[in-house]
């Protein structure tokens, strides 16, 4: 299982890769404090599912386990795991214990 190093390089390869396609003053910030949905936000919708996609895909790649981001389970919790990457870091690996 992954751990939260792990987790959180995952995010981070994909918020590096996002800031790739951006110019020099439109860099997000790549950190665990970085907001990610919300009025405070670095992505926008768009940016936001292509993080998502690309945070799924490599979690499911690594840990062999099959994990969806963006199910009922998800849109229910009080607290959007897509708030930040602490939150979303912290949403993986419940998902993953499962």
């Amino acid at each position: 299982m992954l751990d939260k190093e792990q987790v959180e390089e995952i995010i981070f390869k994909a918020l590096n890769s996002l800031n790739d396609e951006r110019g020099s003053e439109d860099q997000i910030s790549v950190d665990e404090n970085t907001c990610l949905f919300g009025p405070e936000a670095a992505l926008d919708s768009l940016s936001l599912v292509s993080l998502i996609v690309d945070v799924e895909g490599a979690v499911s790649e690594v840990s062999k386990k099959e994990v969806s981001l963006t199910d009922d389970h998800a849109m229910s919790q009080e607290i959007s795991p897509f708030f930040s990457v602490t939150t979303l870091t912290k949403y993986i690996l419940f998902r993953l214990a499962e």
